[in-house]
Parts: C-alpha cells; structure tokens; sequence
C-alpha cells in the first residue's frame, strides 16, 4: 500500500475509469439473505485480485447526491490493515455503510467515531472508569443477571409446553439487565430505555420503529434525545450524589484537567446500550443456533465445560459476526492493492466475511470451538478504535452460556427470524425447546 496523489476526481456510475463490480452487496434483497448466501458473494470478492468498487446501498433513509458508492473490504488481512490505519482512513464522517441523520452519528457512536487528537483524550477518560474494583462488582452482577435470565426462560417455557422466544426471554434480558445496572438506572426509566435502545439497533424495522422513511427517522432521533437526556439527569445527580456506578464514574472522570461533557457523557451512555446489548444479545441467539445445527461440538463442549466455555466464546463470535460491517472514509488519495481510492470515498470492512475467510480460518464454514488460533474481527481488528468493551461482552458470554448449559443442557432452537440490516446481525426472534 502506498498513497499517491492523483487529483480530486470525483466518480459515478457511468465513469469507466471506476465501473461497479458485478457482485452486489448494495440491494436490500442481498442483505435479506441468510449469512451462508451471502458469504457466496464475499467468497468472490475475497478472491479478487484487488478491492472491489459498489453501488451505494439500495433505498437509504437519507438520500445523499454525493454518494457514490463504496470500497469493499473483504478480505481478513485488508480488515485488520485499514483498521489498524486511522490517519487514512477516518472515523469521524460516519460508521455505517449508510447514511444516517447527523444527530445519531454525533449523539450514538461516541469514540467509535471520532479521530485523534480528541479520541486520545475521550479514550483514556472513559477507559479509567473500567478498574478493577468496577469489574469485579460487575462480575458479580453479570453472574447474577446470567442467572435470573435462564430462569425467566426455564419459567417461560413451563408455561408453555416447552416452547419459548429465546431471543425475547434470555438473549436480550441478561445484557440490558447488566447496562441498567453498571448505570444504576432507575427501575421506573427501563423499560423506555429498553424501548429506545431497540430502536436504535433495529430503527429499520417496521415492527419497531414504523412502516416508513419518516417514522423511522423520527423514532431514531427521538431514540437519541431521550437517551441524552436520561443519561444527562443521571449525571447531574451523581455528581451531586456519586455512587459506586458507572455514570457516577463517568461523571467524575478527569485526565490532564479535562472531563467528560454532558453531550460526551451521553453519547458515551448510548454506545454502550447500544453495543453493550448487541454484541451479548447477537451471539448468545447465534451461538444457541450454531450448538443446535452442531450437535457434537455442544457434546464436546459439555464435557469439560468451565474449561472450554472461554474458547468457545472466541469461536461463537466469530460464527456470529454480531456487527457486520464498518465504514471508513478516505482522508487522502491512497492506492490499495491496484486500486485508487479518493479522498473523501467510503471504505466498508465487511468483519462477516473475514471472520469466514480461508486464508486466515481452516474450514470456516464449521463451528469448532477448540479453534486456536482464533483472530476473529468481533472486536475489530486492533488498532485506536478496538472495542474498549470485548472484555465485558466475552465475561457476559462466558456467564450466559455456563449457565444456559448448566441448567438446559438439552436446550434447542428452530429456526431465527433475521431483522434485514447492513450493521448488525440481528436475531429477532428464536423459537426454542427447553
């Protein structure tokens, strides 16, 4: 790789110099596949002698005339390269392969999108929070919360020959639990929260945030204001009455003379609803459904299952790939393998197809989870912006499954109902035999 200046052209469609590949990852109907059919299209890009250039996705919530398209990364070692790279590839201008309202680019995705120099100082305030002291009163939470949610499901079940949304009765209550309680959010806020956080995650879908463009757009910002202002009152009253939570942490962090803003506060506050309960939710529900369609490996598993449960994890969110996709901007013009990438162009890491590429994973299509090495991209792939919370989504795994196995050991799921999306993997519904 090395970057060369070539001027400030701009491309379209109809440009020869920059035609689209053939392969779509663009339409709505190619995300509304299943990951296996999907990955039959990655599986030719990953092949390709160099990257690819897309259309830009089909039917966005904001039509933008300045979108042009996109780079596609697929291949594992191009992931991890233009993770690692920040100077030419910005987070700032957007994470998400679509284009999205401003005030959830600002108000949701905190130090996941914003470069140095501020991400620095924003990354060592928020990461001082996390000290020992803090993670192992979340331990103990996350072990607690693991617990009432695979008897909620066990309960759930009785009550209905057996029969249960796995997904709605324990994959999306242990994580939420964990967040309202490292925040210490008030019982009477939760269930709004969780409302709002759903939005969030799933504003797309019509059962959840309306049938069109505008109701969409309107229950994300509306998602976004009210989280800011939960997660502002929070702040304002630990500070006057700090505890031993999160917020109050949060709210008192200070590195070099600097703290954190109310804004900063809660944007932080949704990233962490947001991904804290996505990345659990995600591959927990995948992760039954991989144990379900591999039945030897949940035998394997069982065998010895504190000391395999830890690799496990490792290999259930590669299989899961809760966040598919990432977008970079281009800062400056730069040639990748070939190719001219101009400033200013998407650049979209597809982790979905890394995580199933051969060059870096021995029959990916198979769940193995005694794999190792294991350099899946659930986190991403190093670099400033790797994820500050992996160590709390994999002890929240940890916990999840112990138990789920531990009580159910003969637990199966049919088949998930997927929520189309280009970002996250989403599992909405999992009927389950308990």
């Amino acid at each position: 790789m090395t970057s060369t200046p070539t001027g400030s052209l701009i491309f379209t469609s109809g440009n020869p110099e920059r035609p689209y590949d053939e392969v779509d990852l663009s339409s709505r109907a190619f995300w509304d596949k299943s990951d296996f059919e999907r990955d039959k299209s990655y599986a030719v890009l990953r092949d390709s002698p160099s990257i690819t250039w897309h259309r830009p996705f089909e039917d966005q919530l904001l039509p933008e005339p300045e979108d042009f398209g996109f780079w596609a990364m697929t291949r594992h070692e191009d992931v991890v390269a233009v993770t690692k790279n920040h100077q030419d590839f910005l987070s700032g201008p957007g994470t998400t392969m679509e284009n999205l309202p401003q005030i959830f680019l600002d108000g949701a995705q905190s130090i996941i999108a914003i470069d140095p120099p501020r991400h620095a100082t924003l990354r060592r305030l928020i990461s001082g929070v996390f000290t020992p002291k803090q993670m192992r009163r979340l331990n103990t939470q996350i072990q607690t919360n693991a617990k009432l949610a695979v008897e909620n499901l066990v309960a759930k079940a009785a009550a209905n020959g057996g029969h249960a949304d796995f997904v709605a009765e324990c994959a999306a209550l242990m994580p939420m639990n964990n967040i309202n309680d490292m925040m210490d959010v008030p019982q009477a806020e939760r269930e709004e929260a969780a409302h709002h956080t759903m939005v969030a995650m799933s504003w797309n879908d019509p059962e959840i945030a309306g049938a069109t463009k505008a109701e969409m757009a309107g229950a994300l910002i509306r998602a976004v204001e009210y989280c800011h202002g939960l997660a502002i009152r929070l702040a304002t009253e630990r500070r006057k009455n700090p505890g031993p939570d999160l917020v109050s942490a949060l709210a008192a962090a200070e590195v070099d003379g600097q703290q954190l803003t109310d804004f900063e506060i809660g944007s932080f506050f949704m990233l962490l609803t947001i991904a804290g309960n996505d990345t659990t939710r995600q591959s927990t529900s995948h992760g039954l459904a991989a144990l379900t369609e591999f039945p030897e490996q949940r035998k394997w598993l069982l065998e010895d299952l504190p000391g395999r449960v830890p690799g496990a994890v490792e290999e259930i969110l590669r299989w899961a790939s809760p966040i598919m996709t990432f977008r970079r901007t281009a800062s400056r013009d730069v040639e990748w393998r070939g190719r001219q990438i101009t400033k200013g162009d998407k650049v979209v890491m597809f982790y979905s197809s890394a995580n199933r590429d051969a060059r870096r994973f021995d029959r990916p299509w198979e769940l193995d989870l005694s794999r190792s090495p294991n350099p899946h991209l659930s986190f991403g792939g190093g670099g400033i912006h790797h994820c500050l919370g992996n160590q709390l989504a994999r002890t929240q795994l940890q916990a999840i499954f112990t138990e789920l196995l531990t009580r159910c050991p003969d637990i199966r799921s049919g088949t998930p109902v997927m929520t189309e999306s280009n970002f996250f993997n989403i599992v909405k519904r999992l009927p389950c035999t308990v």
